[in-house]
């Protein structure tokens, strides 16, 4: 898993968006780039910790959020260990802003 950006504090109620990423394929483009990824990031702000887990290097963790055969790629919502939206595909900022002015 990596961070895209370490907040100075991550308190006890921090929302994590999840963004589950299959194996990269040698020869293709990433299927999300750092670069999106830290836009989101910024877009989010720090009332959300973005964090991708690719399932070369964490197949468990994916596997555990999107069940088998993975769909991926594929984004949770999780705010203390609770999982409160998900969304097949790539992250879309407008969609997770609005879910996290519902929650």
């Amino acid at each position: 898993m990596s961070v895209v950006a370490t907040p100075t504090a991550l308190v006890p109620e921090a929302t994590v968006l999840l963004v589950l990423l299959p194996p990269a394929v040698a020869g293709q483009a990433p299927a999300l780039s750092a670069g999106a990824l830290r836009a989101l990031q910024a877009r989010l702000g720090p009332a959300v910790r973005v964090l991708k887990v690719d399932e070369a290097s964490h197949p468990t963790v994916v596997r555990s959020f999107s069940g088998q055969p993975a769909a991926l790629p594929a984004c949770v919502l999780v705010r203390q260990g609770v999982e409160l939206w998900r969304q097949p595909g790539l992250p879309q900022a407008d969609a997770i802003e609005a879910r996290l002015r519902i929650e």
